[in-house]
């Protein structure tokens, strides 16, 4: 059994920053790209960043130079970094992960973490 763990929502000011963790737990045999996703109320659900397994990334333009996501895959987690946040950032964010389970190996399927609520206050 493979999950997504997510940590890290919260209320921010707009302008303030907050980290955004996602763990994969489980009987991973390997993990190609992670990223994150936001939905707003009554928004459809939008990609928010990227990353490969070779660490290549890739953002939203709304984002772009304000939000980081990274990895750590010894610990199968990925980050997100987000800077100088705006009301228009308050949302739903989800992690996802396209990964090799041991036990469906070499099928890759997509995982969902579960969300967690970023508020922004302006």
């Amino acid at each position: 059994q493979v999950q997504l763990v997510e940590s890290g929502g919260g209320l921010v000011q707009a302008g303030g920053s907050l980290r955004l963790s996602c763990a994969a737990v489980g009987s991973i045999f390997s993990i190609n790209a992670m990223g994150w996703y936001r939905q707003a109320p009554g928004k459809q659900r939008e990609l928010v960043a990227v990353i490969t397994s070779g660490d290549s990334t890739n953002y939203a333009d709304s984002v772009k130079g304000r939000f980081t996501i990274s990895r750590d895959n010894a610990k199968n987690t990925v980050y997100l970094q987000m800077n100088s946040l705006k009301p228009e950032d308050t949302a739903v964010y989800y992690c996802n992960a396209d990964l090799v389970a041991r036990g469906t190996f070499p099928k890759i399927n997509d995982f969902w973490g579960q969300g967690t609520q970023v508020t922004v206050s302006s």
